[in-house]
């Protein structure tokens, strides 16, 4: 058990039998009265945000969170598999753990995967990964000029808007956190 003093942002408690991700965390003491803190949560599981209020000197429950990086392999069905690469042993993580980001893995990506005991309760793939276009329509000459899009399919399979310049066969640079496109990779 730790103290509220002993947790910050990116702690990870046990908040009502529910692993918690702190989110803001701050420490106030309004005139007369006792001094708090008041965080600011997200639940792991459900992604529900809570706000809760604690006493100076409250008890709380600390996770113990292992995180390690590991390499992905392949899908299979509603779990992504990865390897660790310091004993290659394959786990199989829930794919919704990784949220829209999972459609933009490629094989030998290393991800990241928080782990409570043997239980995978956070994952996240890398901020940007660079993916070919393997379809896109032809861009015209002179059409550049504006700030238009068109629609292209990547060599994982998904489709994203790019700008009317980039053709198939070219590589680019795509934020997993929102799914667009941000750069053309020379």
């Amino acid at each position: 058990m730790a103290t509220t003093s002993d947790i910050g942002v990116g702690s990870i408690i046990r908040f009502n039998g529910e692993l918690c991700s702190i989110i803001e965390f701050q420490h106030r003491t309004p005139g007369n009265l006792r001094a708090f803190y008041q965080a600011k949560m997200r639940n792991l599981k459900s992604g529900k945000l809570a706000e809760c209020r604690f006493r100076s000197g409250e008890t709380v429950e600390v996770a113990r969170v292992e995180f390690k990086e590991l390499q992905y392999i392949y899908a299979e069905g509603d779990f992504i598999v990865c390897m660790d690469n310091e004993t290659y042993e394959q786990v199989h993580i829930p794919a919704v753990l990784f949220g829209k980001g999972a459609q933009f893995l490629k094989e030998g990506m290393t991800v990241k995967v928080a782990f409570e005991s043997d239980t995978a309760i956070m994952a996240e793939p890398p901020i940007f990964v660079e993916l070919e276009i393997t379809y896109a329509e032809p861009g015209v000459k002179g059409d550049t000029a504006t700030n238009t899009t068109k629609t292209a399919t990547v060599e994982t399979g998904n489709e994203i808007q790019v700008p009317l310049f980039v053709n198939q066969g070219d590589k680019v640079k795509i934020d997993t956190r929102t799914g667009a496109y941000v750069e053309r990779i020379k």
